[in-house]
């Protein structure tokens, strides 16, 4: 993994790892799992006790305070794995897991700990849907949304993160908090470089043409905005920013070319399977990857509660954000 400069501070990879361990997952050696244990967990809760998560909400300074004493408690070695890992090409994801965070009514220091390790990689960005920089989401057996981000019963397909907004969106952290009577809904995750097909669309006249995206009434978003499915990183690789639901086609050779696409992803056999307990958190970089939902078995008593947060990277980028600013 490489190290990473801001200003004058390098980010040199530890030698060993205190306060957490990391290791490659069950599903993949590009997605990396790193746990926290109970000592950690409960070392970091003490720490930030005196501050709620509305403190949060109203001092955006506070994240980062939040995410140095983690790393203090880690004795400085966390953010380097955190910002190295995220970053490189090779890897980019992991599956993290804080031991004793199981329950619902820890819902409060779910948020704390996965904004502390957010920023240290960057900033979340504002969530219009919420009106905070985070997100929290119920699925039900029932659904009335705009949108298949609640729909429990179907596949929620490969899409990258803020495709309709004009915010950088270098990471996507999903956290589940809460899970009742859940039979199935497993985390779709797939890395660019695993899929078969991207040559063939990277390269297709149409993968750099901009297109409209609009996002439905739930999103709070009023604007549309134009850009390309892909684009280059800093050293010529494929990135990407597509969604299928909000992806707005302006003729029939648009139109037909983003359904081939879209199969071509729903099909490829480097599409991950991944479980995500109570008090874990998939942290992905959002541009070399895609996540999904697999559906859910039918039950009236089925409960889902995520947490979202979404930003971009406090270091040199990997890829061209087409002019973007971040709030």
């Amino acid at each position: 993994m490489n190290a990473f400069t801001q200003s004058t501070t390098v980010l040199q990879q530890p030698t060993e790892f205190v306060g957490f361990s990391v290791q490659p997952s069950a599903q993949s050696s590009r997605l990396l799992e790193l746990k926290f244990p109970k000592a950690t967990v409960e070392a970091f809760v003490a720490a930030v006790a005196k501050w709620p998560v509305q403190a949060l909400e109203y001092k955006s300074f506070l994240r980062f305070q939040m995410g140095k004493i983690l790393d203090g408690i880690c004795a400085e070695t966390l953010r380097p794995v955190l910002v190295n890992t995220l970053m490189d090409r090779n890897t980019g994801g992991f599956l993290i897991t804080p031991e004793g965070f199981d329950h619902v009514s820890q819902a409060e220091d779910m948020v704390k700990l996965s904004t502390a390790v957010a920023h240290l990689l960057g900033r979340s960005n504002y969530d219009a849907m919420s009106g905070q920089f985070y997100a929290r989401f119920v699925v039900e057996n029932v659904d009335n949304s705009d949108s298949y981000l609640r729909a429990p019963h179907r596949v929620m397909e490969l899409h990258n993160d803020g495709t309709f907004v004009n915010q950088i969106t270098d990471y996507v952290l999903m956290m589940k908090i809460d899970e009742q009577n859940i039979e199935g809904g497993n985390s779709l995750i797939l890395h660019l470089d695993d899929w078969a097909d991207l040559d063939k669309f990277y390269k297709h006249p149409l993968a750099r043409r901009s297109l409209r995206w609009t996002a439905p009434p739930s999103k709070n978003v009023k604007e549309d905005v134009f850009h390309s499915i892909f684009d280059t990183d800093a050293e010529g690789r494929p990135t990407m920013r597509y969604i299928d639901q909000f992806v707005q086609p302006e003729n029939f050779e648009e139109g037909t070319w983003l359904f081939e696409l879209g199969e071509s992803l729903e099909t490829s056999k480097g599409t991950l399977s991944v479980p995500v307990p109570v008090g874990s958190f998939l942290l992905i970089n959002n541009l070399f990857w895609l996540h999904g939902r697999d559906r859910f078995t039918a039950h009236p008593g089925l409960r889902r509660e995520l947490m979202r947060q979404r930003g971009y990277f406090s270091y040199p980028k990997i890829g061209h954000h087409h002019g973007q600013t971040a709030n």
